[in-house]
């Protein structure tokens, strides 16, 4: 099984593939968008960590710039109905950091910014993903100490505020981190206003 290829770059596609050359043999190498565009030149030497995955009528090489990734990757595979393709659809969205604060933190909703993920398949990979990910510990959900919890209209708000900054092109850090600076409040109108403000005072 091959582990991790060094050699030339000969070429990158489009959707992500790159070819590269070690010991005069050019390797198909699968990669995430943002594997893909660090890779460095065409022509220049690179490094990748490999997943070799074997079918029966096809063996095919997927490609990471950190070890992280790679096990990240192998770890989404390993969920029951996330393929290759889904695992590097969800890496191309999520850094595998994000992605650990989002199955720590139940958040479907950042699982649903992967396109093909709706909310039956993103809390099915949150169950599973809890046992094979090494998640970080989350704060106690509101309430627990004794606040006032978050009611369901503000999560709604929220998942509003969410759905809306996704629409205008935000990414999923910056639009993770700007709705858990928001106050508590079941307005949609008055939270993205508040949440565009924050992000263009960031920017």
């Amino acid at each position: 099984m091959i582990g991790s290829l060094r050699g030339t770059l000969l070429s990158r596609s489009p959707d992500a593939e790159l070819i590269v050359e070690t010991a005069g043999v050019g390797y198909r190498v699968q990669a995430t968008p943002r594997t893909a565009t660090t890779a460095g030149e065409v022509g220049s030497q690179v490094f990748v960590h490999i997943c070799h995955i074997v079918r029966e009528d096809a063996q095919t090489l997927f490609g990471f710039s950190t070890l992280d990734e790679r096990r990240t990757f192998e770890a989404l595979i390993g969920a029951h109905g996330v393929g290759p393709a889904l695992g590097l659809s969800i890496l191309a969205v999520h850094h595998p950091d994000a992605l650990r604060r989002a199955v720590a933190e139940d958040d479907v909703d950042m699982l649903c910014l992967v396109p093909g993920v709706g909310p039956k398949t993103a809390v099915r990979m949150l169950v599973e993903l809890k046992s094979r990910l090494d998640l970080p510990e989350v704060e106690a959900p509101p309430g627990a100490d004794g606040a006032s919890p978050v009611t369901s209209a503000q999560d709604d708000a929220r998942a509003d505020v969410r759905s809306a900054l996704d629409e205008l092109g935000y990414g999923a850090d910056e639009i993770k981190r700007v709705l858990s600076d928001l106050p508590a409040d079941d307005d949609a109108g008055s939270l993205l206003r508040e949440a565009l403000r924050r992000l263009a005072g960031a920017a």
